[in-house]
């Protein structure tokens, strides 16, 4: 069984917000306290980002040290996890290239959370994938993302729900290499938040996706007035226009955080009414509970939550070249580690010309006959 080696990152488009933090981030932290693993890789996929913000270049370049801000104030510590920039590891690039001969465009344009995007991003409506202006990169970028996971030989990727439909395409393309080219490569497994809440957060609008492009975000690293803000204006239910009207919880985004976040111990603390969530679902569904309330209890939790973070977060932002040192340090790592891979990828491949020497005994027979 291969040792577990664990991958995952974000694309630095801006700041990191709370669906991250439940949909992947706290459980990075999680694994990383437990141990138990070979190594650990964080990164931040600046080249995948340059795919739908190649002409805004500058960008990209600044929310790299945001992403890598935030990364540090959740806990992420670079003594026990490798973060780096996906840019500044070239063997991307390679096995990228290497990997689009074993993917068809029309298993690209299957892949629902391409399909998303796309359209998210205003690339193409329904089944027009091809869109106006659709760049290819970003069009292929599943094929990227199999590359990031299969060059450090990622055994473990936590991850939202969204990323699921990338995590099957990369065991679909580690599977074909290594039916054509040999066992070389080894196919990840997903780990998933622990509830429906955690894996796709909704935004504070209740659409469907907290998103920094959609404006619906309450950001791991702002400031407790801000979030009071996002949070007093949250979408709740909108038949539940007096406090003695029952009132829904499905489709509620201030329950939906709560379940994302809330245990039993914050009632003891914040709420003594109720012993459990539970119970404050029923009394809201019944009837007689206002959403200001509900709303000035998730404020709590959140806060008792985000605190440490932006703690962390200002005591990191005051040395600046520490955390690019920390980078470059992760990034002579992972290339260390993505080199190996590709030796034993174009050894597979038989293109590693240069270091065969039995090819180059092969060739001095044949032409000494």
């Amino acid at each position: 069984m291969a040792e577990k080696i664990i991958l995952t990152g974000d694309r630095p488009t801006g700041r990191l917000h709370i669906g991250h933090y439940v949909g992947s981030l706290r459980r990075r932290v999680q694994l990383q306290n437990e141990g138990g693993y070979k190594d650990m890789f964080v990164f931040i996929a600046d080249a995948q980002a340059l795919t739908d913000n190649f002409d805004n270049p500058e960008k990209v370049r600044q929310n790299v040290v945001e992403v890598a801000l935030d990364y540090l104030a959740v806990g992420l510590d670079p003594s026990k996890v490798t973060l780096f920039i996906q840019s500044q590891i070239p063997e991307l690039a390679e096995l990228s290239f290497y990997f689009m001969n074993l993917v068809t465009v029309a298993r690209l344009q299957r892949n629902p959370t391409v399909k998303t995007e796309i359209k998210m991003r205003g690339f193409g409506e329904d089944d027009a994938v091809f869109g106006s202006g659709l760049p290819v990169g970003f069009f292929t970028y599943p094929i990227s993302q199999a590359a990031d996971i299969t060059l450090f030989k990622a055994t473990t990727v936590p991850v939202g729900a969204d990323q699921k439909p990338m995590l099957e395409q990369t065991v679909e393309i580690v599977r074909k290499f290594n039916s054509i080219y040999g066992d070389t490569l080894v196919e990840p497994e997903i780990v998933l938040p622990p509830n429906a809440a955690s894996q796709r957060l909704p935004g504070t609008d209740g659409k469907a996706k907290m998103s920094k492009s959609l404006g619906n975000c309450i950001y791991l690293g702002e400031t407790a007035d801000e979030m009071h803000k996002k949070v007093m204006s949250m979408y709740t239910d909108p038949q539940h226009i007096n406090v003695a009207d029952p009132g829904h919880v499905e489709g509620n985004a201030v329950f939906t955080y709560l379940d994302a976040f809330c245990r039993d111990e914050h009632f003891g603390r914040y709420w003594p009414d109720y012993a459990n969530l539970d119970e404050l679902k029923a009394h809201y569904q019944c009837g007689g509970l206002g959403d200001v309330k509900c709303k000035k209890f998730l404020e709590k939790i959140l806060n008792e939550e985000l605190e440490p973070i932006r703690a962390r977060r200002k005591e990191w932002e005051k040395d600046i070249p520490a955390i690019y040192e920390i980078l470059r340090k992760g990034v002579e790592h992972a290339r260390e580690v993505g080199a190996q891979t590709m030796d034993e990828v174009r050894s597979a491949m038989k293109i590693n010309y240069f270091q065969d020497k039995a090819l180059i005994e092969e060739q001095v027979r044949k032409y000494s006959l």
